[in-house]
């Protein structure tokens, strides 16, 4: 198409973002709210016009390529298809709840040195849509090197996000994050210098363009070392075990809506890079490390539940329920059948608005409370029925129970790693088990139980809350009984994925007595 609609979509958020950090000090203090949230509006109805001329099944769209530094081959590239189409929607779709969920998360009392009383509320929303739109460009990037910058760059806002705002070891847990985040990126430019070194080598000189990239040789050595630059970055953002210690603690001490922007967007680019630069670039490689990194998301699924059900702290409990859940992602990409695939594919948009719905929900029930530890609460459910039932809902799509829309691609994912492997599927079932006991036992010790003094009066959820909240319920809801149309769009993907390592869903066996019923 002409109009450049993915740059548009992506410059929108960086540019309100400029917009809000420049108004000036004697503004009131609703307007980089109002300012920002309307921003998000917009740019998710420009997001929402482009997945209505999204056409499933005719790969990458909106595609522009430019020029940009030819010495290096690198160009101004972007596009999406299937899985890049459904996580620029979630993306945008959160983006405008986290903002009005965190109406009164970025007031004077909470600043610091990273952001002074003087321009906290602003500060904070302008770094929330800056890390938007970069987002969006990490989802859209068609060429590696513009993908790295972008990659790059959203560790800026989300830093100052964490460091800024939150708790009392926010700045402790911020350079935590950011050690982790600068070790994943260097590791990661080791492998964006290799594709330039080896692509230089081959016939039409150095290229970053994924359409170039794809079409690439590999020896096997090289293949193998880029593969690992690449998946140790990945798993680092994702995160996976052992590089995952970073998210309980920044979880822990980060806002809210920050630990959404993280854990349901940032981190998905980790699981996404994965299927796009390890299994698309790097068939062979990929193969060779799939026992082993099926192991790591089996240790992923079981450590993760396993520390949830240990945990005190309601928002380090949500955290390691997520590297429990990342795991299953994982696993769903490296088992390399239809089924795993479509299943992490859509894993990952539902965990997404599910894990959303957790930590709002925390959020909103922690503030009343004044404390996060599970130890502090009892019998909130009679005091606000209306917190208690949503925190509920959110924490059984967690568990992923039929109905609400994790289960569908849980499910697909069990199966998928059936058909790899039967020992491999059964210590992934035991996550579900885990899964339903911290899920239940964190509900049972909050909100049941004899009321304690300091939860009797706790107030319900009010109207901005629970407006904050709608869309995310809505969707897990839709998305649980009819997730076709969004399948629609991921199993196109799938397809050319398989395609791209080589491989096919075994064929059905059957019987020689139903062979000769037949």
């Amino acid at each position: 198409m002409s109009f450049p609609w993915l740059t548009v979509l992506f410059l929108v958020p960086i540019a309100g973002a400029l917009v809000v950090a420049a108004l000036p000090s004697r503004a009131s203090a609703a307007a980089p709210k109002q300012i920002s949230f309307g921003i998000s509006l917009v740019t998710l109805v420009i997001a929402v016009l482009v997945a209505i001329g999204y056409d499933p099944g005719t790969g990458m769209q909106f595609t522009q390529v430019d020029k940009w530094i030819p010495s290096f081959g690198a160009h101004y590239a972007l596009g999406v298809d299937g899985i890049g189409m459904a996580l620029v929607l979630m993306t945008a779709i959160l983006t405008p709840v986290v903002i009005l969920a965190s109406w009164h998360h970025a007031e004077a009392e909470t600043g610091s040195a990273l952001a002074p009383a003087r321009w906290a509320p602003k500060g904070f929303f302008a770094w929330m849509l800056a890390l938007e739109g970069l987002a969006l460009g990490v989802f859209m990037a068609t060429d590696v090197f513009l993908f790295y910058i972008f990659f790059e760059a959203t560790l800026i806002p989300i830093w100052f996000l964490v460091s800024g705002w939150g708790g009392p070891n926010r700045a402790k847990a911020g350079l935590k994050f950011l050690i982790y985040s600068l070790v994943g990126g260097f590791v990661l430019l080791i492998g964006v210098i290799g594709l330039y070194v080896y692509s230089s080598q081959q016939p039409g000189g150095p290229t970053y363009l994924l359409s170039d990239l794809s079409k690439m040789h590999f020896s096997t050595g090289a293949g193998r070392w880029m593969f690992l630059a690449f998946f140790i970055a990945f798993a680092i953002k994702a995160p996976m075990f052992p590089v995952h210690t970073w998210l309980p603690d920044t979880t822990e001490e980060a806002t809210p809506g920050t630990s959404v922007l993280l854990v349901s967007v940032l981190d998905k680019i980790g699981t996404f890079g994965m299927i796009r630069f390890c299994l698309e670039l790097f068939p062979e490689a990929s193969k060779w490390a799939t026992p082993v990194v099926i192991v790591l998301a089996i240790v992923s699924i079981l450590y993760g539940g396993l520390m949830a059900i240990g945990s005190n702290n309601i928002y380090r409990l949500i955290a390691y329920t997520s590297v429990s859940h990342f795991g299953f992602i994982v696993l769903g990409i490296f088992v390399m059948n239809s089924q795993g695939l479509s299943g992490a594919n859509l894993y990952m948009i539902n965990h997404g608005f599910s894990t959303a719905a957790l930590f709002l929900v925390a959020g909103f029930l922690i503030s009343r409370r004044g404390s996060a530890l599970i130890s502090d609460f009892g019998g909130v459910e009679k005091a606000a029925p209306v917190l208690a039932g949503l925190f509920l809902t959110a924490g059984l799509s967690t568990l992923s129970l039929p109905g609400l829309a994790p289960f569908v691609s849980e499910i697909l994912v069990l199966i998928g790693a059936f058909v790899h492997s039967a020992w491999a599927a059964s210590f992934a079932v035991i996550g579900i088990v885990l899964a339903a006991f911290y899920v239940l036992v964190m509900y049972q010790r909050v909100f049941t139980g004899p009321e304690r003094p300091e939860t009797r009066l706790m107030p319900d959820l009010n109207m901005r809350e629970l407006v904050s909240l709608a869309p995310l319920f809505v969707l897990l809801v839709v998305l649980g009984f009819y997730p076709k149309p969004l399948l629609g769009w991921l199993n196109p993907t799938t397809e050319h994925t398989m395609s791209q390592v080589s491989r096919q869903d075994p064929a059905p066996t059957v019987s020689q007595a139903e062979e000769a019923h037949q």
